[in-house]
């Protein structure tokens, strides 16, 4: 039995190291307390762990296979256990959610998944899946703990939803989320993404990207080289890659007011001295500090 598994950065998975192309085995195989874990659906590991961990990293992939001498056992016919499974090559972020688009397609060719150029998906439900392969596609959705998968280039993704995970590893995508606890990664070079929900966890390795958050408790990891990362919510933090440009926020509560106003808000260069790459960043007393 083929299907996909989800780890911990380093291909971990509950304290386990696993190794690409390598059969590990465990003595048992009782669902969700012993035995090892996979789903035959690539896009339902996202239930079990998060696209972007709590770093801002994006979690490892791989594909994996169950041999036919393995005892496999599942109570929902989503998530299965196994006493013997082999680990394929790891994917890249980009070729996860190719993987979740196609097989989000070859199950559904109609209705709310599609491969075509210029599609437009719509989908209001909570819990939905959707893929989508083709270039220049607008994906709306509404509903909440949404799972979007976008391989396609020139794509335009909104999601209104809470919880809501989005994928995309096409170049030149606009992503717009106002949901609060968003998961949001792409690897798409010139890509554009904007969050204006609390809690977004928003992981980018593309070049060249533009990333801007009002919402409040944001996290923001950028892999990429010469992108612009805007955070205007309250106690957001930030890393990027030298060559590129952070803004961040601080706000306090005007008793006189009565709601919270701007404190300081500070643009600086990665320069990776100064202000060190791959080093997060939180806005405190206006100096931005490492934290």
């Amino acid at each position: 039995m083929k299907g996909y598994k989800a780890f911990n950065k380093g291909l971990i998975c509950k304290d386990k190291q696993y190794k690409e192309n390598e059969v590990f085995e465990e003595e048992k195989a009782v669902p969700c307390h012993s035995g090892m874990h996979f789903c035959k659906n690539p896009f339902d590991v996202l239930n079990y762990y998060n696209l972007v961990d709590d770093n801002g990293d994006f979690s490892d992939f791989a594909e994996v296979e169950a041999p036919e001498d393995a005892e496999v056992k599942t109570d929902d016919n989503i998530k299965y256990c196994t006493t013997k499974l082999k680990v394929g090559a790891k994917f890249s972020f980009a070729g996860f959610i190719k993987a979740c688009v196609d097989f989000a397609i070859e199950k559904t060719q109609t209705e709310k998944n599609d491969s075509g150029d210029s599609a437009q998906i719509g989908s209001s439900g909570d819990s939905a899946q959707i893929g989508s392969s083709g270039n220049s596609t607008q994906i709306g959705s509404s509903g909440n703990s949404t799972q979007i998968g976008s391989s396609g280039n020139y794509a335009k993704i909104g999601s209104s939803g809470d919880s809501t995970q989005i994928g995309s590893s096409g170049n030149s995508t606009q992503i717009g989320s106002s949901g609060d606890s968003t998961q949001i990664g792409s690897s798409g070079d010139s890509t554009q993404i904007g969050s204006s929900g609390n809690y977004a966890k928003i992981g980018s390795s593309g070049d060249s990207t533009q990333i801007g958050s009002s919402g409040d408790f944001t996290q923001i990891k950028s892999t990429g080289y010469d992108s612009i990362i805007c955070c205007a919510g309250d106690d957001s933090c930030v890393s990027a890659k030298k060559g590129s440009w952070i803004t961040l926020a601080e706000w306090k509560y005007s008793y006189e007011k009565d709601r919270y106003v701007p404190k300081c808000v500070k643009t600086e260069y990665v320069d990776g001295e100064r202000i060190k790459e791959d080093t997060m960043y939180k806005l405190i007393d206006g100096e931005f500090t490492e934290v």
